[in-house]
């Protein structure tokens, strides 16, 4: 293992988290074919073989299981090392891991430039993505911070909200539903529907929302990002059920139809993993969110009437 570098440990060890190559490569920004040579010479280095694959699927030896485990005790070690460091340097410079439920990205970005002039010297690390993938990364805590729409029943986790997320009906500007008052729900039914993708947390709640009152959309697209569904809704291809707060740009070319239950209130969080420690960096940028948050609600910065309770202290 002398010969084994840390590099080659990270590579195993999102290799053996997704239980694929491929995964990996993506996690790291790397290729395929980079990810299997590290994992090669790693397993020259130790001696015996890390992963077997049976069909299609990728499994961990006893000796991978082993250097599975302590990988994470290394890296672990590490980040605790990391945030030690930060904390002695204070906010001079120092690493933010965030990762966002995809409808934030339309806010975040925007709360994040103040506060990198604030501190230049701080590094951002920004992963946007869906629900599920969100989890994945809090279980494998890979981040400092997690800005979620849905908190999970069964992990343990401290949040706190900080800003509604309504979700409203997108159409065409001009279509014809556009200029009616209290639609019912059900007219949605005789509409093209454009669905997010399978794992997002809008789909669970439109669809939850639907189920409750017995209504079936004609699902024509299913698209993995708001801004692809924005695009076909301005081309004519049907509607769709986003976040209010995607209106932050090109918000002439759409409109939001008066539709009965809509909109559907929903709420960021900020959350990370019970237990997990947080480096002064990620502390300040916790109390600079919720600050922020409430500057955005009074200022009424967004196109739309928000409120926010707070747990009391």
């Amino acid at each position: 293992m002398n010969q084994a570098t840390l590099h080659q440990l990270k590579v195993f060890e999102a290799a053996a988290r997704h239980g694929s190559f491929t995964r990996a490569a993506e996690e790291l920004f790397l290729t395929q074919p980079t990810v299997s040579m590290q994992i090669k010479q790693l397993t020259k280095s130790v001696g015996l073989p890390l992963f077997e694959q049976v069909g299609k699927r990728l499994f961990l030896t006893e000796a991978g299981r082993e250097l599975f485990a302590t990988c994470r005790q290394i890296f672990e070690t590490i980040a605790q090392f990391e945030m030690t460091v930060a904390d002695l340097k204070g906010l001079k410079q120092g690493q933010l891991r965030l990762a966002v439920i995809t409808t934030a990205k339309y806010i975040i970005p925007r709360l994040l430039g103040p506060f990198c002039q604030l501190y230049p010297g701080i590094d951002i690390s920004l992963q946007v993505t869906n629900h599920e993938r969100i989890l994945e990364r809090m279980i494998g805590n890979l981040d400092d911070l997690y800005i979620m729409s849905q908190v999970p029943d069964h992990l343990d986790i401290n949040f706190e909200p900080f800003l509604e997320n309504p979700l409203v009906v997108f159409a065409p500007a001009h279509h014809p539903l556009a200029k009616e008052k209290n639609i019912p729900i059900e007219r949605l039914g005789q509409e093209p529907f454009i669905m997010r993708e399978p794992g997002s947390g809008t789909r669970r709640a439109v669809q939850s929302l639907f189920d409750e009152h017995g209504v079936k959309v004609k699902v024509k697209l299913e698209l993995g990002s708001n801004e692809a569904i924005k695009q076909a809704i301005a081309g004519g291809l049907g509607i769709s059920v986003l976040s209010r707060h995607t209106l932050l740009t090109d918000a002439h070319e759409f409109s939001i139809l008066d539709v009965q239950h809509f909109p559907i209130k929903r709420t960021w969080y900020i959350a990370y993993p019970a237990g997990k420690q947080l480096s002064i960096v990620a502390r300040t940028y916790y109390e600079y969110l919720l600050e922020a948050a409430k500057k955005i609600i009074e200022q009424d910065i967004l196109p739309l009437s928000i409120t926010v309770e707070r747990p009391p202290e």
